[in-house]
């Protein structure tokens, strides 16, 4: 069973399901965030994954103590992505203009064709 806290669930939901181009799906079985048919935003288990701009998520880590690198199922590290652990789910606002570069960052990105 996967687990994610439900109360940062209830603020990112508020945060981003009203965006024109955010839709609600699952990553893992986790609670995600899609701009198309791309992954922009995720619970995964405590904390909340977000997709940027590799020298944003660079600048972010270095800067920010509540950003460790995203590592899903233990995976490497992953350039264009951070994970912000919160205690508070309320303090995930904060993050809001966060969140709004990873949305401007993947509608920039072209759609993938399937051939």
């Amino acid at each position: 069973m996967t687990k994610f806290n439900p109360e940062h669930k209830a603020v990112l939901d508020d945060l981003l399901l009203g965006h024109p181009h955010i839709r609600p799906g699952k990553m893992f079985g986790y609670p995600a965030y899609y701009v198309g048919r791309k992954l922009c935003i995720c619970l995964y288990e405590q904390g909340v994954g977000v997709k940027l701009p590799e020298q944003e998520a660079a600048k972010l880590l270095e800067k920010d103590g509540n950003t460790v690198p995203f590592r899903p199922r233990g995976k490497p590290k992953m350039r264009e992505w951070v994970q912000i652990n919160l205690g508070r789910s309320e303090d995930y606002r904060q993050y809001e203009s966060v969140f709004d570069k990873s949305i401007r960052h993947l509608l920039a990105q072209p759609e993938k064709v399937e051939s």
